[in-house]
């Protein structure tokens, strides 16, 4: 019997009654398949998920019906629902809700009512199959990212559930992080034969382990089937979602391979079929030409010419805390796009925040645009000259509908429309910020930052729940912004987006920055923290990290055989 059916299901939210989230969705998720829902940004995949479990599901108009193990999901009781159904949101920390690891293992086998000895029991084999032992006693706010979202996994098989469903889980963590999380739901699937239902923008790291892949567009699901079937249809469709699927699938098909052949999915299998196109003869030409950007690099730009200025800054949140910035120095120079990247925890974030004069720093100094932060009067600082996108975009959201959050910001009409058409957000318009996906909460949040015409504008994860299509359109944006003279300095966990717009990429790890250089140089150094492309034709090819570097230099080598 199937864990779920879905029949004809529509859906609408109340806001928005004209344009449905879900249409005739038809889907049956069989008892121990690994299913990898992807679709656009707003395509209804989570509103999907949220269907699945009563106690998620959306306030809105629905027709059709949702089975669970043979039973409409509203006749089986939450308690069941909670034990059985297990749920894995984007944001870590919207699910714990208490204060030590420990009992926050316990916290749903208490709550489901079980015996002490069951409890102690379940408790002592998820923390031993987690490997959470080193900080089982440890306060929650002092876990990482990714230790609160295997925190949360580990709680919810705690419960033995026979359904696990993740929503975005590695939004919010960084690739190595992401990757381990990833292995270890699968490894789930794999040794407890737990149905795996997951929508994730990373798919590098999620299809190849798919039993299924099914892609929603507009509220449908358009086609689904396994993860080689499903790249190659949508190359022969020429649909947007192909620029999601796995860097070694979009080179094979870039350098022109049969839609015929079995296309590689994982780096190994991409390396492989590298290796065997070069059998024969060796590529003359290895090395990619990099845009010369070493005039943007610190030790050539000097503090005249930045738009923001870190000198050894250092902050602790706490008096007898530790130290989270330990020394930063920064040196971001005019019009341009800086991007640093990291592990959780390194001090990213509160690097952003003390620019903002929002963490102060108790030594070092700190400008914007050649003007001591502390100088700016009240307010002053964010007005015209500095914005600041946050990882969470609903901190940014006061008001029951997108446009009255952008009236908030603005009274020029032609200003909103432009930013309104640049953000592609017309059409939710009328929705209430909650309602939306978490990419049309980051279009929607942006735009609202974006209305203050900020010349240094600061992006804290602003990839985060986008899906591929829109990233390329973020990337547009960003290049239109630096056209018009605008600084951007963002934070990010996404190496392949770092890689392929930005001038300038630093590392950060304890608290300072470690290494700064050009994208390309500073990927192709690397041996974990890079892109798929890069450990896919490094043993090839000398400096290629992105997609369109192999496929260059494959096209170069290959031409005229």
């Amino acid at each position: 019997m199937a864990d779920f059916e879905i029949k004809n299901l529509c859906f609408a939210y109340s806001s928005a009654k004209e344009k449905p989230a879900l249409l005739h969705v038809d889907l049956k998720i069989e008892q121990g398949e690994y299913i990898a829902l992807c679709g656009k940004s707003g395509s209804g995949k989570s509103t999907l998920l949220k269907h699945l479990k009563s106690v998620l599901t959306p306030f809105g108009v629905r027709s059709g019906a949702v089975l669970f193990d043979g039973r409409h999901l509203d006749e089986v009781d939450h308690r069941e629902q909670s034990a059985r159904i297990g749920f894995v949101m984007q944001n870590p920390d919207s699910q714990i809700v208490t204060d030590k690891v420990w009992h926050e293992l316990a916290f749903g086998l208490e709550s489901l009512g079980y015996d002490q000895a069951t409890i102690r029991l379940r408790v002592a084999e998820m923390a031993s199959y987690f490997g959470i032992q080193g900080w089982f006693h440890k306060d929650v706010k002092d876990l990482s990212g990714g230790q609160k979202q295997l925190l949360n996994l580990a709680s919810i098989m705690a419960m033995q559930p026979d359904v696990l469903i993740l929503d975005e889980p590695t939004s919010q963590l960084d690739p190595i992080a992401a990757a381990d999380f990833l292995n270890t739901v699968r490894k789930i699937n794999l040794e407890l034969r737990t149905t795996v239902i997951i929508t994730e923008h990373r798919l590098e790291d999620v299809l190849y382990a798919a039993d299924r892949v099914v892609v929603m567009e507009g509220g449908r699901v358009v086609c689904q089937g396994l993860p080689r079937e499903i790249g190659n249809e949508l190359k022969r469709q020429g649909s947007d979602m192909f620029a999601a699927m796995p860097t070694p699938m979009r080179v094979f098909y870039g350098v022109g391979e049969d839609l015929d052949k079995p296309c590689p999915l994982t780096v190994r299998e991409g390396g492989d079929w590298l290796s065997g196109v070069f059998k024969d003869e060796k590529p003359k030409i290895i090395h990619i030409d990099e845009e010369r950007n070493e005039l943007l690099l610190p030790e050539n730009v000097e503090a005249k010419d930045c738009a923001v200025y870190v000198q050894e800054a250092w902050f602790r949140y706490t008096k007898e805390g530790q130290d989270v910035l330990r020394g930063v120095e920064l040196k971001v120079p005019k019009g341009s796009f800086y991007a640093i990247v990291g592990g959780n925890g390194t001090g990213k974030s509160t690097t952003l925040k003390a620019i903002c004069n929002i963490c102060r720093v108790y030594r070092g100094k700190i400008s914007v645009l050649g003007t001591a932060i502390d100088k700016y009067k009240s307010g002053e600082l964010f007005k015209n000259n500095l914005a600041m996108l946050p990882q969470d975009p609903q901190s940014l959201f006061v008001k029951k509908t997108v446009k009255g959050e952008l009236d908030e910001m603005s009274k020029d009409e032609a200003l909103k429309e432009k930013i309104t058409d640049l953000c592609e957000i017309r059409e939710l318009l009328g929705r209430h910020p909650y309602d939306l996906s978490g990419g049309e909460q980051q279009r929607a949040a942006l735009a609202k930052v974006l209305l203050t015409e900020p010349k240094v504008l600061l992006l804290d994860e602003p990839t985060k729940g986008i899906d591929a299509f829109f990233k390329q359109k973020l990337a547009s944006i960003l290049k239109e912004l630096k056209k018009q003279g605008m600084t951007i300095v963002m934070v990010s966990h996404d190496v392949e987006f770092c890689a392929a717009h930005a001038d300038i990429v630093s590392m950060m790890f304890d608290g300072s920055i470690v290494t700064t250089n050009t994208p390309n140089r500073f990927f192709s150094r690397n041996s974990f923290y890079t892109t798929a492309a890069n450990r896919m034709s490094r043993h090839i090819f000398d400096n290629a990290v992105n997609t369109e570097d192999v496929i260059e230099l494959c096209m170069e080598n290959l031409d005229g055989k």
